[in-house]
């Protein structure tokens, strides 16, 4: 591979993103400061099938805006989605809503997604009724069928989001998403709300179904011994922008880029042989509302160099087959 993200023409993935960019304005013509905020800027990424991409970064980086937008949950300002052959950019709103069956999406927090005035079979019940998966009369049965999926008993059927605990809640997500049987899912920091027993307990379940289903998933969250577990391959995400990516263990085993070296610096590991030296980087984060010059790690890459300052890196394969690294050194 030598140019940026280029897919091999042997596969075709489920998920192609190409040059996505999703802004947001701020300001109004009431106030003297108006501009947009660069959420996502530009952004290459393909998904195969029945593989688990994880999506890392810290807090504000674009992750979630990210899945948003392929989903269009939020609406990118320009580039591509396509879902197989499907450009879903380019879809009405009805066509669209057609099309949500074959992607769907775990939110964060099980509490705020989940309607509290709805009992849990008519929250798992809604998406079947939706697309007309199964008839009336086989309804109760069906919702049965997923809770025992996720681990929970039927009786659970009865019960309101508010009777149950933050990893019954979760689980619930993960069957309403599965129940119209996807093609792909977004799993948006599905277990940082849980706690460690809970969260492996949820990552098992949430890792069994998508391997006897054959689910593509793009797994989005901040913790970096969690994408390790679950993640084919993974991608780092920096203000907006894709700045390495690899299969999980060449990324954890010998990351090239400066910022994920130092993201799993702070990783803790109780083996002593095995951890690293904490990187703390100092400087400024660049401004998301300001067009970048240059590498937009530079102001706080230990490493940094004048060419950084005024050229902005490609990704592009480095050192392995398969490993990918917007940097001018690596």
């Amino acid at each position: 591979m030598d140019k940026p993200l280029q897919a091999d023409t042997a596969r075709t993935p489920l998920l192609s993103v190409h040059g996505l960019k999703t802004w947001f304005p701020y300001g109004s013509r009431w106030t003297s400061e108006r501009g947009w905020v660069r959420a996502v800027d530009g952004v290459d990424l393909e998904l195969d099938r029945g593989e688990v991409l994880g999506l890392v970064g810290e807090s504000g980086s674009g992750k979630t805006t990210l899945g948003r937008s392929v989903l269009r949950l939020v609406e990118p300002m320009e580039g591509s989605v396509r879902l197989d052959a499907v450009e879903i950019l380019e879809l009405s709103q009805r066509e669209l809503r057609s099309l949500r069956r074959r992607m769907q999406i775990i939110f964060q927090d099980p509490y705020a997604s989940l309607n509290p005035r709805m009992q849990i079979r008519k929250i798992l019940a809604e998406p079947l009724r939706l697309y007309r998966l199964v008839g009336k009369d086989q309804v109760e049965s069906a919702v049965a069928d997923l809770l025992v999926a996720v681990g929970l008993e039927p009786y659970f059927m009865w019960r309101y989001p508010h009777e149950m605990s933050g990893g019954q809640r979760q689980r619930i997500a993960i069957a309403r998403a599965l129940a119209v049987q996807p093609d792909m899912l977004v799993a948006d920091e599905p277990v940082s709300a849980l706690d460690v027993s809970v969260q492996a307990q949820v990552l098992k379940i949430l890792l069994d179904l998508q391997e006897s289903r054959g689910i593509s998933m793009l797994f989005i969250s901040h913790d970096l011994s969690v994408v390790e577990r679950v993640a084919d391959r993974t991608a780092v995400m920096y203000l907006g922008r894709i700045v390495e990516e690899a299969p999980t263990m060449n990324l954890i085993g010998e990351p090239l880029h400066p910022y994920t070296q130092a993201l799993l610096s702070a990783v803790p590991d109780p083996r002593p042989a095995h951890r690293r030296e904490r990187i703390r980087l100092s400087g400024e984060l660049p401004s998301p509302t300001e067009p970048l010059i240059g590498c937009p790690f530079a102001s706080r890459c230990p490493e940094v160099r004048n060419l950084c300052r005024r050229e902005p890196p490609p990704l592009l394969e480095a050192k392995r087959e398969s490993h990918l690294a917007a940097c001018h050194f690596r």
